[in-house]
């Protein structure tokens, strides 16, 4: 099968509601206000503590603080909620807590758990060079990591270098951006064996070859299509060449639908042989890979059409809500599918999957005692995806946009 049913669960009966769902947003929000704690950070969720804890709580982008005054400063600027306490004096205080507490022990460039994504914040809501040139000495820092992967290394700092062209026109992030490109495009070699290019992961303790967005393929060539347009010609084509080729010789295709594994490896016995959510599998992949040009390939139209039909067919995510392993995270795909093929259908069905998601959150706050204070597993971006869901965009939270 392309998908573990156990992982899974039917389709609520609720319909989606644009009243309940901008009341959901609102609520999320002032939840999120109400329960920081004087020292800025908020209630760690038990589902996100593994090992221990930072004494100031987590502060980066996936768990933390920044993702968290991310999102109230996105929903502020949109429009979705009235302004309340001020974002950019949150991530001061998260930028210098997380020098004197670092998340994982020690300073990092990470963009989901490090220093760049929080600096990244920063800068944006500050606007200042300072932080700029911290930024910059960030992601150059980490230009060659091992770990090959969006986490960690390159393929996720980078994103920040294209962030800040986007929002500069500055040559220097031009130039840090493809400084990057260069080190990414190194790594990246034809296996024989699968008969297609692929990255190699020097990851906790592992040497494996991941597909997905959270550590593999689609999270590397993520930021390689996002700048294609700094890429010259030749390059440019064979990164659309290598997409098709990549993804066609590791899909699994069943009666219209398309998945991919995790990796190119036999799974450890006890795990699932396929995932269907954002870090490992198709919902992943159709994010990752959405700016691929329409209609250039008609074999990698089908696979993102059919890999829409597959995360349909799965249904939401058993595990949660969130954007990483859960159902927003999936419908995510959907709203990408929907902005590049305009067919109404992946609307509604974003719009299905929001509805589940907003019971999930429901249900797993009555089990635990309290909310999930997070970006990327929790309750901030299931607020970002409602939004989304009723303004039929796509952008995924801190990572298409800012």
């Amino acid at each position: 099968m392309l998908f573990d049913p156990a992982r899974h669960e039917a389709l609520g009966d609720t319909v989606w509601d644009a009243s309940r769902a901008r009341e959901v947003v609102r609520a999320i929000v002032g939840d999120i206000e109400r329960n920081r704690a004087a020292a800025g950070h908020w209630p760690t969720h038990p589902l996100d503590i593994e090992g221990d804890e930072p004494r100031t709580g987590f502060k980066g982008l996936y768990l933390g603080r920044a993702g968290v005054l991310w999102a109230l400063w996105y929903l502020q600027r949109q429009g979705a909620v009235e302004p309340g306490s001020d974002p950019a004096e949150g991530m001061r205080r998260a930028d210098a807590a997380y020098h004197a507490d670092p998340d994982t022990g020690e300073v990092v460039p990470s963009y989901y758990l490090g220093e760049a994504g929080i600096l990244l914040v920063l800068w944006g809501l500050t606007r200042s060079r300072l932080v700029a040139d911290r930024l910059y000495a960030s992601v150059e820092s980490n230009i060659r990591n091992p770990t090959n992967e969006a986490l960690w290394a390159a393929p996720g700092t980078m994103v920040a270098a294209w962030h800040l062209w986007e929002a500069t026109g500055e040559e220097r992030w031009r130039d840090l951006f493809l400084e990057n490109v260069e080190q990414v495009w190194r790594t990246w070699s034809f296996d024989a064996q699968a008969q297609c290019y692929l990255w190699t992961q020097d990851l906790y303790g592992k040497v494996v070859q991941y597909l997905g967005a959270g550590h593999g393929f689609a999270g590397n060539v993520y930021p390689l299509l996002k700048g294609a347009s700094l890429l010259d010609a030749q390059r440019r084509e064979a990164l659309y060449d290598r997409c098709v080729t990549t993804l066609r010789a590791t899909a699994k295709f069943e009666d219209g639908a398309v998945n991919w594994p995790p990796g190119t490896f036999a799974p450890r016995p006890g795990r699932p042989a396929m995932l269907m959510q954002w870090c490992h599998g198709a919902p992943g992949i159709v994010t990752a890979l959405a700016d691929f040009p329409p209609q250039r390939s008609p074999d990698m139209d089908a696979m993102l059409i059919g890999a829409g039909h597959a995360i349909w067919n799965a249904g939401p995510l058993s595990k949660g809500y969130g954007l990483c392993h859960g159902t927003a995270g999936n419908g995510y795909a959907f709203l990408k599918l929907y902005r590049r093929t305009g067919d109404a259908l992946w609307l509604e069905r974003a719009r299905s999957f929001a509805a589940h998601a907003i019971e999930q959150r429901d249900r797993m706050q009555r089990k635990y005692g309290q909310a999930r204070y997070t970006l990327w597993t929790g309750d901030a971006g299931l607020a970002v995806y409602a939004w989304h869901c009723l303004e039929g965009t796509a952008g995924l939270p801190a990572l298409d946009i800012l």
